[in-house]
């Protein structure tokens, strides 16, 4: 079907345990939407939608992903590959140059792959829920990149390049294994949302008072003590701090 000026369509919720032919006689297909089935692979045929600029494969079955989805060049607007049954993705999604959002969260992943450091356009990336226990140091290279969701994991630290996300607004390490606030954010200037909820925290940083744009700390459910001079610095300047 077609929707406005763009070659859509849509089998959200479909029944389906494969991608339908009938996608493959739309060379020039924007818009692919497969959401809500029951598809356990991709065909490497998927590389050949030259024109897509988004692809929903969310909430399926799928347990790999071909590396010809890296030829996708075209795919500026989102990825959705969450709710699989993904172990790993391929080092290919780092041709994915203008992809603005990419969501791999709530699959079986135990790493992300160096390449990811290539997506320069990536504005939000989601990978909660995983059993990630580090983060590849390339990610750092993400300067357009404004959220970041990692809620979910196994993480104890995070890698010393990611003080680069000059961009970065917003990000998630609930859930994780944090003993202390990672050094990596200190001094990021746009940093507005910092939520360490579920940790192992038990004391935090002086310079976290620095952080010049910061409007929200949540460090609930953490051992935590925060010092009554930091707390006045914070909220003294409009950050609300849950404990």
């Amino acid at each position: 079907m077609t929707v406005g000026t763009e070659n859509v369509l849509n089998y959200w919720h479909g029944g389906l345990s494969e991608v339908p032919d009938a996608v493959w006689h739309h060379p020039s297909l924007e818009v692919l939407l497969l959401p809500d089935n029951a598809l356990t692979r991709l065909p490497a045929r998927i590389g050949t939608l030259a024109s897509l600029h988004t692809l929903d494969l969310g909430h399926n079955h799928l347990t790999e992903l071909p590396p010809e989805l890296g030829d996708l060049t075209s795919l500026s607007r989102f990825l959705y590959v969450h709710d699989n049954r993904l172990t790993s993705l391929p080092d290919s999604l780092g041709n994915l140059k203008r992809l603005a959002y990419l969501n791999v969260g709530e699959n079986r992943l135990t790493a992300l792959p160096d390449t990811l450091g290539s997506l320069d356009a990536l504005v939000e990336l989601r990978a909660q829920r995983n059993h990630l226990t580090s983060l590849p140091s390339s990610l750092g290279a993400l300067t357009a990149l404004r959220e970041l969701w990692l809620r979910g994991n196994r993480l104890t630290s995070l890698p010393t390049s990611l003080h680069g996300l000059a961009d970065l607004r917003e990000l998630e390490l609930r859930e994780n294994e944090f003993a202390t606030v990672p050094e990596a954010l200190r001094g990021l200037p746009r940093l507005r949302r910092l939520d360490l909820r579920a940790n192992r925290l038990r004391e935090l940083p002086p310079w976290i008072g620095d952080l010049p744009a910061l409007e929200k700390l949540d460090l609930r459910w953490n051992e935590v003590a925060v010092p009554d001079e930091l707390l006045r610095r914070l909220e003294g300047r409009g950050c609300v701090v849950l404990r």
